[in-house]
């Protein structure tokens, strides 16, 4: 039997069944064009035979890495064939992790920090951080991807200083717009990425390096290209909602801490962007405003248990308003995330992930495993 070849098969059919053909949702493939293509001709699987299949491929996986993934697949056939796990129950089959309610006195100290770390201007905290951002906002966004360019040089350089990386790489920024997402990051090969920017949404450019940071070096890009440079063949399927995600999310909500410890990401961004978009400081904390954007993620997983409970949008809508701070126009933008969908888990990896690395990764040596290695969130541990 060709493990990598039905492994590979399999994640292909799941994502075609999952997205309609659509590319991009479910699964990152960098395998031959011949097996892809194969599976796109063919008629779309039954969801009981991928389970099937993912059953006797885990019996034989060649190691607890490929095992976990392949678990995850199996949790995905099933959920498409019609079976309904707890939420967290089926987090646990994709994630490797058990996702968990998080109590509410956790983004109460998040909403404490926050109000020492904005000016002390009128308002509730919510009118305070919007009013924060709206003075960090650039105009117009089309001079955002210079800035990009000299955030993704400087995060290049400190990453370089952690972990060789290869000369020649090109990282191109790309307003886009009619997508779901802020920020996204994509290897596409040959040292070639790109960060992808939505423009219809206001850029806050003291995120700048917060973004930069998780979608390039050391986050998604970084890890991408190393990866495929240090492991090759054995990183060419990445289905994405699995165990290796939840780390991959949690290294880019970390990944602009480890690079400008304290105040160094707010000092950089004083002296190299914020002057010349006439944006003066305003004695805000940009370090303890993004710690509290890390801990808020865990309102968006507490969403997800609620919508899983039958809760209305009103009432979603309301708790999100409350604890996470955005406003309502964003929150009706967001609320899809909760709608029945086989990558609802997803949501969890951002706030799990974080919690779960912060404390470990405690210097140079484990940020390079997590740049190298295929981990699994059970090697995560004190």
């Amino acid at each position: 039997m060709d493990w990598e070849r039905d492994h590979a098969m399999l994640a292909l059919r799941i994502d075609r069944l999952a997205t309609g053909g659509l590319s991009g949702t479910m699964l990152i493939y960098r395998g031959p064009a011949e097996w892809s293509d194969r599976v796109a001709a063919e008629p779309p699987a039954e969801p009981a035979a991928l389970a099937e299949e993912a059953e006797r491929l885990m019996e034989c996986a060649p190691d607890p890495y490929l095992a976990a993934h392949v678990r995850a697949m199996r949790a995905v056939a099933g959920h498409l064939g019609g079976e309904r796990l707890p939420l967290a129950e089926y987090g646990r089959e994709c994630l490797g992790l058990e996702p968990r309610w998080v109590p509410e006195e956790v983004f109460e100290q998040a909403h404490a920090e926050l109000d020492r770390a904005l000016p002390g201007t009128p308002g509730s905290l919510a009118e305070r951080l919007r009013a924060w951002q709206a003075a960090h906002t650039l105009e117009p966004i089309e001079r955002l991807p210079e800035l990009v360019d000299r955030a993704v040089a400087e995060t290049r350089r400190r990453t370089n200083a952690i972990i060789p990386l290869p000369p020649g790489e090109v990282v191109e920024c790309r307003l886009v717009e009619g997508v779901g997402f802020h920020g996204a990051g994509a290897y596409e090969g040959g040292l070639k990425s790109t960060i992808h920017i939505n423009k219809e949404i206001p850029f806050n450019l003291a995120d700048l390096l917060y973004l930069v940071a998780h979608e390039g070096h050391p986050g998604h890009i970084a890890e991408s290209m190393l990866k495929e440079a240090h492991l090759g063949e054995r990183q060419r399927v990445r289905f994405m909602l699995s165990p290796s995600f939840v780390l991959s999310e949690g290294l880019g909500l970390l990944a602009e801490e480890l690079l400008f410890p304290g105040d160094e990401a707010q000092v950089w961004l004083n002296a190299n962007v914020l002057p010349e978009a006439g944006i003066r400081p305003d004695g805000s904390d940009f370090a303890a405003v993004h710690h509290a954007k890390n801990v808020l993620w865990g309102v968006w997983g507490n969403a997800a248990f609620l919508a899983a409970e039958g809760r209305g949008e009103a009432e979603l809508a309301a708790y999100l308003g409350k604890w996470s701070l955005y406003g309502d126009g964003e929150i009706a933008g967001a609320l899809g995330l909760f709608r029945p969908s086989a990558m609802r888990p997803y949501i969890f990896g951002y706030f799990h992930g974080w919690e779960l690395l912060r404390p470990w990764v405690t210097g140079p040596d484990l940020v390079r495993r997590l740049l190298t290695e295929q981990l699994l969130p059970a090697d995560v541990t004190p």
